[in-house]
């Protein structure tokens, strides 16, 4: 898996080099492979005094010897598990090997998984490392353009330059007005004494005050310079600050800074102020008066620089850090690492803490023993006589405490990226587009039994990835998960589809291949003949339109009820087709077999169904014209057929987490294969009726769901959640159900997926399941305004020539509307190859938007 996203966690299982990650998750170590399984005999209370055995390079533990200690043999790391991997080194660096796992400080990979932080997020999230991205910030716009920076300078300088020499229009008479006469010569302004040289340097530092705070105002200066300054951190942006004070400290006391040009009018009106009021210039010989005369022009010129760098802030939030550092207690020591099992030891079971201790550092506890050692004690929280017995075992078995019944502790390979901690399986990563919420931009994409609980359908053409992306890593995943005890699998689809090697399940059953060692009961453990016929109706006639499976399950009941009496056990295939083909004189010969006294409940089925043969309304040609796809040479040793091999229930899921593989026959029996899904289906929905009282959830995944879907399995459908089961079904597009069953269908399933390549129709279908969304939409109308007077003219254009804008005014329009979250052309043309729309519920009810995924990431 990638991890380009900016906020994401790292890669974790793998073989290939992990590619490049943020500086900010490069000091964490990936989630490791598991360790092989441990020897099956009572582990060390703690690791050897000589420390962890050290693995050679390809990734096996030595066994122990007869010298070693008195432990117990390791077996070998599974073939699979790869040396951990590093970044590539820089052309000419000296090559530096890996630090083994038993250097000092070194922490097994398993150790460094279990211990790792996993943030709380939202619905859908890969929490194993994972960073929340900070807050969004809106964008931020220039507020002027380069002209309308310059243009206001350009304009002040001319104004100052008219002023210095005195060609500004009534700048003689602003000045004779607020100074006595007897200052100035009579009817100009040139001074008599000192009292005119001080009124004049007083005015002109105003007038410059002034044009210095025009220019400002027009030009929009503070808000550019926030503008730019706000993309910095908070001290970079107060050090910008303190430099551009301290260019202009340079202009204002040049004097101070070893320049040699004139300082700009803004000390010396102050002092010139300070002598008119003191009356005279004695006054400033006294340094009492001068120096802080000087601090407060410095401050009034540096006071811009502080608000614009944010000095205040910086300042209150340095004293309030160091504030709280000085009378806070010293910080309490670090939470226990889960590695050190505290729950255990809180409990009182040091020993069995220990022990477990022991065998992560030599490394024979895994993942999945880790997952399920934690499950285990969960589920004894409230019996102390079964938490008890939990923590002797763990201390005489330590990790193979609760092994799964195969005996098996991982799977020979993996493909997908797992957490077992919290029962995560990541497929993709979430696209930072305009639909997808802040908090899930980059944000990498798990499933977990609380997401698959409430069924998902994923719809998309061959080639788009749906088996390769969701279906092999679910079914991986949940195969894992039941080596815990968390959940049990079937996983359905063609010999060919890759699911899995068959090592990773307890149960292969590979439909007409003669080296296949189970079979397939027909009727699932049933000892009804009323439950065995409505499933068996469901899969031979579920998909046909004008005959209702209830009068199919009808004639199958009545012959397989009486058969089962007379010999029993339910018909084989063959022999079922033959009750279904028969006439009466036929069935007669079977209702002679059945006791007159004891069947007579029998006895009458049977009778009905004597009287039915032959007629209009007769359905037992059209069950036995389905069935004779089943009855082909290549099955004739299935479905109870006689031959030598273990019968497998489908019932069985539903009282042990099993995994179990069923291959569905290909070349010329695609019609036997549609009609084994469909029994598949209906055979799960009703072993798994009744059992909400289970402590594991049951899920069957059919890698092709084309033709599965029926009018009665989709009203099941509904009934599975209640009941801890749940589907995961895979379409090539929804024309393969009929068209009444896509609004019923989509509403069902809680999770569902669009993939790249979608049709408009399945796109349409899609949209109305997600429906609506209220948005607030703005609309800014902007209209130019047209001058008549031409002095009105005149300033328009001098502030078109200012901001770059002609003079408008502004209609402003904000309304709410609802729009679709997807529409069907955006899932046919706007979803990228590798990409899907992907939409999630939990268990819980809650539920995340149709969301960008990138399967690739």
């Amino acid at each position: 898996m990638e991890t380009d996203g900016t906020y994401e966690s790292r890669d974790t299982f793998g073989g290939a080099a992990p590619p490049p990650v943020p500086p900010s998750a490069k000091d964490f170590p990936p989630v490791p492979r598991p360790a092989g399984p441990p020897s099956q005999g009572r582990p060390p209370a703690a690791p050897p005094s000589t420390g962890p055995a050290r693995r050679p390079a390809g990734g096996a533990a030595p066994a122990a010897g007869p010298g070693a200690a008195g432990l117990p043999s390791v077996p070998p790391v599974p073939a699979h598990t790869p040396a951990p991997t590093s970044t590539p080194a820089p052309a000419g660096a000296p090559v530096v090997p890996p630090r083994p796992a038993d250097a000092p400080g070194a922490r097994h990979p398993v150790v460094e998984w279990l211990d790792a932080p996993r943030a709380e997020a939202g619905l859908g999230v890969w929490r194993f490392r994972h960073i929340p991205p900070p807050p969004a910030s809106p964008a931020r716009l220039a507020p002027a353009t380069v002209a309308g920076m310059l243009i206001p300078v350009a304009v002040g300088l001319l104004i100052w330059s008219a002023y210095r020499r005195g060609t500004l229009p009534y700048m003689y008479a602003v000045l004779q007005t607020l100074t006595p006469g007897d200052w100035w010569y009579h009817g100009t302004t040139a001074p008599r004494d000192w009292h005119g040289v001080a009124a004049h340097d007083v005015f002109g530092g105003a007038v410059f005050v002034g044009l210095v705070c025009a220019i400002a105002a027009l030009g929009a200066w503070g808000r550019i310079v926030r503008h730019y300054l706000g993309r910095f951190r908070p001290p970079v942006r107060a050090a910008l600050a303190g430099a551009g004070a301290l260019i202009a400290l340079a202009f204002v006391w040049p004097e101070a800074f070893g320049l040699g040009w004139d300082p700009l009018p803004v000390a010396s009106p102050v002092l010139s102020l300070v002598s008119l009021v003191g009356g005279g210039y004695d006054i400033l010989e006294s340094p009492f008066l001068v120096y802080p005369l000087y601090a407060v022009v410095t401050a009034l010129v540096v006071w811009p620089f502080a608000r614009v760098g944010g000095w205040p802030e910086l300042y209150r939030a340095r004293r309030t850090r160091s504030a709280a550092g000085a009378t806070a207690p010293a910080p309490a020591a670090p939470g226990v690492p889960r590695s050190q099992w505290p729950e255990l030891r809180e409990a009182g079971g040091h020993r069995a803490a220990e022990v477990l201790v022991g065998e992560l550092l030599t490394g024979r506890m895994n993942d999945v023993d880790c997952a399920r050692v934690r499950r285990a004690w969960r589920d004894s929280d409230r019996d102390a006589v079964r938490r008890a017995a939990l923590v002797g075992k763990l201390v005489e078995q330590g990790a193979a405490t609760g092994t799964h019944p195969s005996g098996a502790r991982d799977l020979p390979r993996r493909s997908a990226t797992h957490d077992l901690l919290v029962d995560q399986v990541r497929i993709g990563r979430y696209v930072p587009a305009e639909r997808t919420p802040h908090p899930y931009h980059g944000a990498g994409l798990a499933l977990d039994p609380g997401l698959l609980g409430t069924s998902l359908l994923a719809v998309g053409p061959s080639g788009a990835g749906k088996t390769r992306a969701l279906v092999a890593p679910v079914v991986e995943a949940l195969t894992l998960q039941a080596l815990t005890g968390t959940c049990a699998v079937v996983a359905v689809g063609a010999a060919s589809a890759p699911l899995g090697a068959d090592e990773a399940y307890d149960v292969v059953v590979r439909l007409g291949d003669p080296a296949s060692r189970h079979d397939l009961d027909l009727y699932a453990g049933a000892t009804d003949p009323d439950e065995a016929a409505a499933f068996l109706a469901e899969g031979l006639v579920g998909d046909l339109e004008g005959v209702e499976t209830r009068r199919a399950a009808t004639v199958l009941a009545q012959l397989i009820g009486p058969y089962r009496t007379a010999y029993g056990h339910f018909p084989t295939v063959p022999v079922l087709r033959e009750l279904l083909e028969a006439r009466s004189d036929t069935l007669r010969t079977l209702l002679d077999l059945l006791p007159a006294d004891s069947a007579q409940a029998m006895r009458r089925e049977l009778d009905s169904r004597i009287r039915q043969v032959g007629t209009a309304t007769d359905l037992g040609p059209v069950l036995a014209d389905r069935l004779a796809a089943l009855d082909r040479p290549v099955f004739a040793e299935f479905f109870g057929g006689g031959r030598d091999t273990r019968s497998f229930s489908l019932a069985a899921v539903a009282q042990h987490p099993m995994r179990v593989r069923i291959s569905l026959p290909e070349g010329g029996h695609e019609e036997a294969a549609r009609l084994l899904n469909r029994l598949l289906l209906a055979q799960f929905q009703s072993v798994t009726r009744d059992r909400s009282g289970r402590g594991h959830l049951a899920f069957l995944v059919l890698d092709d769901a084309a033709s599965a879907l029926t009018p009665g399995t989709v009203r099941a459908l509904q009934r599975l959640r209640p009941q801890k089961a749940a589907v995961v079904l895979a379409l090539r597009t929804l024309a393969e159900v009929p068209e009444a069953l896509h609004g019923p269908l989509l509403a069902v399933v809680g999770c569902r997926m669009a993939f790249s390549g979608l049709p408009t129709w399945d796109g349409r279908a899609f949209a109305e399941a997600w429906g609506t969304e209220r948005v607030e939409t703005t609309e800014v109308a902007h209209h130019t305004v047209f001058a008549d007077q031409p002095m009105t003219r005149a300033f328009h254009a001098l502030r078109k020539l200012v901001t770059g804008k002609a003079v408008t005014t502004e209609a402003v329009t904000v309304r709410e509307v609802e729009r679709q979250r997807w529409s069907a052309s955006d899932l046919a043309h706007a979803v990228p190859p590798g990409h899907a729309v992907l939409s999630l519920t939990h268990v819980r009810g809650e539920h995340t938007p149709p969301l960008l995924v990138d399967l690739h990431g």
